[in-house]
């Protein structure tokens, strides 16, 4: 399934090159196009998510506070600040697939420059299209009174990446994305995402 490329940021590209507020040359703009159409024709962008209610317990002394997230729990300072005034989370998994990857590694065989552009070109990819599902969640939950929350996952401050495991099981990613984790708690494909999103507002 071929993403809508004009969701996609190109100034995000350009950041994640290192050319921070510089315009891009005209050679170096073909090439990104290129590249996003290039990888367009590989990506199979998915997602999945499941809503829990949220509860949150009061520290003791200097422990960070407790959120039980329905299906697993979870002390964080930083992610206690995210979900703050929330009744409920949503946690959400999504991936464009082992295509990017796939063409990404045969360039840096081949011809680096674009392996570089390419990798990316694709990390805007799947922010675009986690920003997409996110933009069509707010217009739902607004609709019902409720708020979203900025997305916040695993490896932010002080939210362990290990609980990476824990998306892992309770969102059945390697069966239903094939998303599987290294050893070092990465995921493969390498272009995914997980994400806790506090929902506010009226409890349904």
């Amino acid at each position: 399934m071929a993403m809508d490329l004009n969701r996609v940021n190109r100034n995000e590209i350009l950041h994640y090159l290192g050319m921070h507020g510089a315009a891009p040359d005209e050679r170096t703009a073909a090439l990104i196009e290129e590249c996003l159409s290039e990888l367009n024709a590989k990506v199979a962008p998915k997602h999945v998510f499941r809503t829990f209610p949220l509860h949150v317990s009061l520290p003791e002394e200097d422990e960070a506070p407790l959120l039980d997230l329905g299906c697993f729990t979870v002390r964080s300072r930083d992610l206690a600040r995210n979900l703050k005034g929330c009744h409920e989370v949503l946690l959400f998994a999504a991936t464009i697939g082992e295509g990017a990857d796939f063409l990404i590694r045969r360039y840096e065989k081949t011809q680096m420059s674009r392996a570089v552009i390419l990798q990316a070109a694709a990390a805007a990819m799947i922010e675009a299209y986690c920003n997409e599902i996110n933009d069509a969640w707010k217009e739902e939950y607004a609709a019902k009174g409720c708020a979203l929350h900025p997305r916040y996952s695993c490896g932010y401050g002080d939210f362990a990446l290990e609980y990476q495991k824990e998306f892992m099981r309770v969102l059945e990613m390697e069966k239903r994305l094939g998303i599987r984790l290294t050893d070092g708690l990465l995921m493969v494909p390498t272009k995914s995402v997980t994400a806790v999103i506090g929902i506010a507002g009226e409890e349904m």
